[in-house]
């Protein structure tokens, strides 16, 4: 494989090629929860959270990492503060022509360097119960599965009526960062 470069998004470009990454990723996991479970969530929302909150992704306390192979974005992985000492991750999303190729695994060991850094003694995650490739990734790197959590992202998104369907097609992993 290209050499492929992680880095924190700064520049307005980068932010740009990283909003395009997530829509990419939320519009098509979108899709599949339509499909799957006839539920729906606003991904237009959820990129303008993402992009508009100069705090979720970005430090102290966040990161949002760009993939970058040949000048182009190729992936994109986020980390946020849940409560002090506590972060998740969030939006890993691999281009599909470079799925396979150890890039999701290498930017999840940078999320928790990150998430280290930080200063987070806990990291989490949420993830739909179909993506049986990021679970096996994720447990491989020390994740175990947990009951969902306070405060998840969906959370924001989601009647409370239709947040109860979402815990059941849901996984919720932690890792312990000491």
């Amino acid at each position: 494989m290209k050499e492929i470069n992680l880095k924190q998004v700064g520049a307005d470009s980068e932010k740009r090629e990283a909003g395009a990454l997530i829509r990419e990723y939320l519009t098509w996991l979108n899709g599949l929860v339509k499909a799957q479970y006839g539920h729906d969530f606003d991904t237009e929302a959820m990129l303008e959270s993402d992009l508009s909150d100069s705090e979720k992704f970005f430090p102290p306390h966040g990161r949002m990492l760009l993939a970058v192979c040949q000048g182009g974005a190729v992936g994109v992985g986020c980390l946020k503060m849940l409560e002090p000492g506590v972060g998740e991750v969030q939006r890993m999303y691999v281009a599909p022509a470079f799925r396979g190729k150890g890039l999701g695994r290498a930017m999840v060991e940078r999320l928790i360097q990150e998430a280290r850094t930080a200063g987070y003694k806990t990291l989490r995650l949420e993830s739909m119960d179909f993506l049986h490739e990021a679970h096996s990734l994720y447990e491989s790197m020390g994740f175990r599965r947990i009951q969902p959590y306070a405060d998840n992202s969906m959370s924001h998104y989601q009647s409370a009526e239709s947040l109860e369907q979402y815990y059941k097609v849901s996984v919720y992993m932690e890792m312990d960062l000491n």
